[in-house]
């Protein structure tokens, strides 16, 4: 007997569902209509797609993942976590704020004031660095808006800050004409936020409900009367089935199944707005989404008409030409065809047909003080291997550089950008504009297995070190890059005369020395410099 399912990633989903010929909720789009044009919001039209050549060249971008849950610095995900009993951040909260019960994520907004932010000054830095296109996020699971929402009102201009976080930023890569692009993460307030509706079950405070069930009427005399909490929490629902196991829990969230509560009419619809109008108002030249393939999906209909609205717009505004990137996780194959495929915290171990982007972080995706405090963050060195590596496979590197709730970054992350800066001085072009060549690399960790984990997660599972090698190129240029400092003749097997073209001339990039080198038939051989332009990557270059 046939069984009409399809498996991936290990959930089973009925095909029924994943054709989304049947979504739950069919948004209404009266109040924002998709954009007429080239692609309809199907699956099959999307598959029109093809990547822009500017983001191709582009390969690096940094990110600021920045929003209220920066303001404590105790690390990501505070605004779940501090409501969950015995956790660090619950202790850290009920220290330093009070019992969620009396005390919630509402309030942490209120405490955020981002007095120190100077989107400018930040902009002009990463662009300094070698950044070729700058990420702003919209709102994060917190579900809080950080730009002037007419459809939420629980924004960056009405509480908090009192300040347009994404029109600052906009206008910051606007004036250093970076491409500007946009993070939306909201769809998982209506489970994430799930433990905002719990109690404590032991203790003084037990079986008091925190404060995620609070309504409108109940904010008269408060900071925020006139504003109704379930706007922001949206837990006006049953608990996910299973929601105390948050493994489950949270991994259901992402697709939508194992128990799962579904999104209500009225939250689907509202975040279809919300983002339509974010594309609207900013026209992002890059979108991304912290979904599995799109919002929503495939429980609703609203994320296929927001990537078709997406692209209609972009190519509208372009003079018919699609310039637009749209970003989505654990995709299929065909879905691959349809937007760009984003690898969280890891990367693919073999290369990829198709344009593809890693995003991670040099600490957490919210500030943490502890991992400064330990000098927790990721070296430059580490970040220019994962680029390197990154872009011998075909992919894009969008890093985030965590932002301190006052809005300004700490001196440990400005030598690290600096690290980044100085390598790229030298070797930005082999990274920037090239593509991959017929092999991504050589050395132990070509050899490795290292499967992704869902959406990503397999960062730093294999070391890279100097015996690792990894291929671009440019034209009739093939760089070589080393991953470290050589310790002994470099011999790179796939560039023997057997293999490969006849070698004009090879260099170092950042060096005038003279290099000694012999093309076998099996091998190239070139032998060890005297000196070398830096310790964190030898770029060979090589002229055929």
């Amino acid at each position: 007997m046939k069984i009409n399912k399809l498996i991936i990633l290990g959930v089973l989903f009925p095909l029924s569902v994943m054709s989304q010929e049947n979504p739950q909720v069919i948004v209404n789009t009266d109040q924002e209509p998709v954009a007429s044009g080239k692609f309809s919001p199907t699956w099959e039209s999307l598959q029109q797609y093809e990547v822009p050549e500017w983001y191709s060249n582009a390969k690096f971008g940094i990110w600021a993942h920045w929003g209220p849950q920066c303001q404590p610095e105790q690390g990501d995900w505070y605004g779940r976590f501090m409501y969950d009993e015995g956790s660090d951040q619950n202790k850290w909260h009920v220290e330093n704020y009070g019992h969620p019960s009396k005390v919630g994520f509402k309030d942490v907004i209120n405490d955020w004031k981002a007095e120190n932010w100077d989107p400018e000054k930040l902009v002009a830095l990463y662009k300094k660095v070698g950044a070729q296109y700058f990420f702003a996020m919209a709102n994060h699971h917190d579900n809080l808006d950080l730009w002037d929402s007419k459809y939420q009102e629980w924004n960056s201009v009405r509480v908090g800050p009192k300040k347009d976080i994404v029109t600052g930023w906009a206008e910051a890569a606007k004036k250093y004409d970076l491409p500007f692009g946009i993070s939306v993460h909201a769809t998982h307030a209506w489970t994430w936020f799930e433990t905002s509706q719990r109690s404590d079950i032991k203790g003084g405070f037990a079986g008091i409900p925190y404060d995620g069930k609070l309504t409108k009427e109940d904010g008269k005399g408060t900071w925020w009367e006139g504003l109704d909490p379930q706007q922001l929490y949206a837990q006006n629902h049953q608990l996910s089935k299973g929601s105390e196991d948050d493994i489950k829990a949270l991994w259901g969230q992402w697709h939508w199944e194992n128990g799962a509560s579904i999104p209500d009419q009225e939250f689907c619809d509202r975040f279809y707005n919300r983002t339509m109008e974010l594309i609207n108002k900013y026209n992002p030249d890059l979108l991304y989404f912290d979904d599995t393939a799109l919002p929503l999906y495939p429980v609703s209909d609203a994320g296929l008409k927001i990537a078709a609205h997406y692209y209609n717009n972009n190519m509208a505004t372009h003079n018919g030409k699609l310039e637009a990137v749209l970003f989505g996780k654990v995709l299929t194959e065909q879905q691959k065809q349809c937007m760009v495929w984003d690898v969280e915290r890891g990367a693919p171990d073999k290369a990829q047909p198709d344009a593809w982007q890693t995003c991670t972080c040099i600490g957490d995706w919210h500030y943490n003080r502890d991992l400064y405090d330990r000098n927790g963050y990721k070296s430059a060195q580490t970040v220019i291997h994962m680029l390197i590596d990154i872009v011998s496979k075909n992919g894009n590197l969008l890093l985030n550089i965590p932002v301190r709730g006052d809005g300004s970054i700490d001196n440990r992350e400005v030598a690290i950008l600096e690290g980044i800066g100085a390598w790229m001085d030298v070797n930005k072009e082999s990274i920037f504009d090239t593509r991959p060549w017929k092999i991504y690399g050589e050395g132990p960790a070509t050899d490795s297995i290292n499967p992704i984990d869902s959406q990503g997660f397999n960062e730093g599972k294999v070391k890279l070190s100097e015996k690792d090698i990894r291929f671009n190129q440019k034209g009739n240029i093939l760089y070589a890059t080393v991953l470290g400092v050589p310790a002994e003749d470099i011999i790179i097997k796939s560039l023997g005369k057997a293999g490969h073209s006849k070698i004009k001339n090879i260099e170092i990039l950042g060096s005038k020395e003279k290099l000694k080198w012999q093309q076998k038939a099996d091998s190239l051989v070139i032998n060890k410099p005297k000196s070398f332009p830096n310790e964190v990557a030898v770029v060979f270059k090589v002229s055929y």
